[in-house]
C-alpha cells in the first residue's frame, strides 16, 4: 500500500472518529440534562436572568409543528433525517476540517438525542425557556449551532493557495552558433 493511500485512510478514520465522538458527547450531555430537568424541575423553575430552567414537553417537532401526527410517524421522520445527516457527515468527514467535523457531530448528536427522547414517550423534553422564544433543549441548540457553522463554512469562498509561476531559466535558452 502506498504512503498516500494510508495517509488518506488515516485521515478518513480520524475524521469519522471525531464526528462520532462529538455526536456521542452531545447526545450524552443532552440526555443527561433532560433526565436532570425531569427530576429537578417537575414542580419548580430556576430563574437565571435571561434564561429560565423550566420543564416543558413538545409532542411535535420544531415549534410544536406536527404535534397532531402519530408518534411513530414523527419518530420515523426525525430518525430518517438523523440518518441522512449521519450519511452525509460520514462521507464528508475525510475532507472536512476539525471545526466542520465537530459541527457535524453536534448536529448528529442533537438529532439522535431528540429521537431517543421522543421514542420513549412520544415527546421531547425541553427545559430552556427565554420568555420570548419557544422552550427548547441543548440538543436543539447543538443542532442549530452545528447547522449554522457548517453553512458558514460552505458559504465562504474557497481558499486557494497562489503558487507563483516558475521563473524562466535563462540558461535553458538555446544559443545560436555559426558553425559550418
Amino acid at each position: 500500500m502506498s504512503r498516500g493511500l494510508s495517509e488518506a485512510g488515516t485521515r478518513a478514520r480520524t475524521g469519522r472518529v471525531v464526528v462520532l465522538l462529538a455526536a456521542a458527547a452531545v447526545a450524552a450531555v443532552d440526555l443527561t440534562a433532560k433526565a436532570a430537568s425531569e427530576a429537578r424541575l417537575a414542580d419548580s423553575s430556576v430563574d437565571l436572568g435571561l434564561l429560565q430552567l423550566q420543564l416543558a414537553y413538545n409532542s411535535g417537532v420544531a415549534f410544536s409543528m406536527g404535534n397532531e401526527l402519530p408518534v411513530g410517524v414523527l419518530v420515523a421522520i426525525t430518525a430518517a433525517i438523523a440518518v441522512a445527516i449521519m450519511v452525509y457527515a460520514w462521507h464528508r468527514a475525510p475532507q472536512a476540517g476539525w471545526v466542520e467535523r465537530v459541527a457535524g457531530g453536534a448536529v448528529i448528536g442533537g438529532a439522535l438525542a431528540n429521537v431517543v427522547d421522543r421514542a420513549r414517550d412520544g415527546r421531547v423534553t425541553d427545559y430552556l425557556h427565554t420568555g420570548w422564544w419557544p422552550t427548547f433543549n441543548l440538543a436543539d441548540t447543538f443542532l442549530v449551532t452545528g447547522f449554522i457553522v457548517i453553512a458558514l463554512l460552505h458559504a465562504r469562498p474557497e481558499r486557494t493557495t497562489h503558487t507563483p509561476e516558475p521563473a524562466e531559466d535563462q540558461s535553458a535558452t538555446p544559443t545560436i552558433t555559426n558553425e559550418p
